[in-house]
């Protein structure tokens, strides 16, 4: 496939979204010169932003419903990753012959025989910061780098700036990755950093969901490479799966063995690829052992494209996360505020306590977390709760319940109906030398637009308290 094919083509994008997903392959179609219908259920009031960043293009827009006929008289539809494949409106589509496409799969249809540097990077968690780090640590030796996928940047919308010679980071969700099937392709490096339980609302269970992240090694071919954490049961099994070249990444030194070759790795209190310290533990900014584990991945990919040591190890010291993750917001009267709202498991929630050590932070954790649930398992969370959060702040939600019931009695909860509510409540339980954190351990949508919005909500409620705590 090639640009050209898509002049023309009467193509029904289905989801435009919030993030920007949406909107950057709106506009690539229709730049592409393909006559582009836009549906959403969501209400042009909610879409404004959205709306805005495409006026003045060729599209049309059916809002507030989808409708059935903008899936029979069309050429192409071109889902979102959110659109679940069981859709009525996706099988009316297949039911007359009108394949159904993901942004990801048609790029990877037109980067066909064009670009030998794709690198995708998934996981259950950590993906967009491992992602970035990569990112920057690529650009420290290579000028034509590209970041682009789950991190809110379409990647149809990159699709012109990519040359032969260009290396195009892509984090990858589960749901962008299924996109791939049909094609039966994958990154020519790909990068696996964990897998736990997530979106079971969404996948049958979880062996679905770990085949979906397997789509992107399956395709590989004995050229590419394979990166995962050793660390983690899940993509250590992988490995037996895989047709290229395997690294592993780990927090141990020495247990790989010969079978497989070993990526960065923890040596007392550095990291090191093969017999060469990339940096001190002591360099990193970002707190908790799940972060050295994204560095690792990071540092991995990094030396396999001969980045030097020297430039690896100054991006890592320069790297102060990214927002919505552990990101420290301020400091009121010796009470620390933390932003964790991107924590939509309770894996992600316990990663997060679990960067504040116990005998420093025994009691001191006041903790604003619920939401919708995803099918998930609180009953782990739970006893990480109950050793170090001081109280516990619900905001509503289906999961919400579920996390009450296990805590209930061990520590002191509240409710709150809104993000200010909840923070509010939270500052009257903190004293000095604790910490307020927002991690929900849950999907956002029901009281908010989506995660994102719910930590901007958090961030603006901090900002606006008075230094009377």
């Amino acid at each position: 496939m090639n640009l050209k094919d898509l002049k023309g083509k009467r193509i029904t994008v289905m989801g435009l979204g919030l993030h920007g997903g949406g909107i950057g392959t709106a506009r690539f179609l229709a730049k592409a010169g393909a006559k582009v219908l836009v549906t959403d259920i969501k209400k042009r009031e909610d879409l404004k932003k959205s709306l805005k960043a495409l006026k003045g293009l060729q599209i049309k827009y059916v809002l507030g419903a989808h409708r059935i006929e903008d899936f029979e008289n069309c050429d192409l539809v071109l889902k979102s990753p959110a659109v679940p494949n069981t859709s009525k409106h996706l099988e009316e589509a297949r039911r007359n012959n009108i394949p159904v496409e993901t942004d990801v799969g048609l790029f990877f249809k037109l980067c066909e025989g064009l670009c030998k540097n794709l690198i995708g990077i998934t996981g259950t968690k950590g993906k967009s910061t491992t992602s970035t780090l990569a990112y920057e640590i690529l650009k420290k030796k290579y000028r034509d780098v590209i970041l682009a996928g789950n991190i809110g940047i379409s990647v149809l919308e990159k699709f012109s700036q990519i040359k032969k010679n260009t290396l195009v980071v892509l984090e990858l969700s589960s749901w962008q990755l299924e996109g791939l099937k049909k094609h039966r392709i994958s990154p020519h490096i790909s990068v696996v950093l964990n897998v736990s339980p997530d979106h079971l609302n969404r996948h049958k269970d979880m062996g679905d969901y770990i085949e979906a992240k397997k789509l992107i090694f399956t395709s590989q071919i004995s050229q590419d490479t394979l990166i995962l954490n050793y660390d983690n049961v899940f993509t250590r099994s992988f490995a037996r799966e895989a047709q290229g070249e395997v690294f592993f990444f780990t927090h141990s030194a020495g247990v790989i063995g010969d079978r497989y070759k070993t990526g960065a790795y923890v040596k007392e209190s550095a990291i090191l690829f093969g017999q060469e310290e990339i940096c001190s533990l002591s360099d990193i900014k970002i707190p908790g052992w799940h972060n050295v584990s994204n560095i690792l991945a990071a540092v991995t990919l990094g030396t396999l494209y001969g980045v030097p040591a020297r430039s690896i190890k100054k991006t890592i010291k320069n790297f102060k996360g990214l927002k919505g993750r552990l990101e420290f917001i301020k400091e009121i009267n010796g009470v620390k505020f933390y932003n964790d709202t991107t924590a939509t498991t309770p894996e992600a929630a316990f990663a997060a306590l679990a960067s504040f050590p116990l005998n420093l932070y025994k009691k001191r954790i006041v903790l604003i977390a619920g939401g919708a649930d995803k099918n998930l398992e609180f009953t782990p969370l739970a006893k990480e709760m109950i050793e170090k959060v001081k109280a516990l702040i619900l905001l509503a939600g289906s999961a919400s319940g579920k996390l009450e019931k296990i805590v209930e009695g061990k520590l002191p909860i509240e409710k709150a109906k809104s993000m200010q509510e909840a923070v509010q409540k939270a500052v009257l339980k903190a004293t000095i030398d604790d910490i307020v954190l927002l991690t929900p351990a849950c999907a956002s949508f029901g009281m908010f637009k989506h995660e994102f919005d719910r930590g901007e909500q958090f961030v603006e409620a901090v900002r606006h308290l008075k230094s009377n705590i």
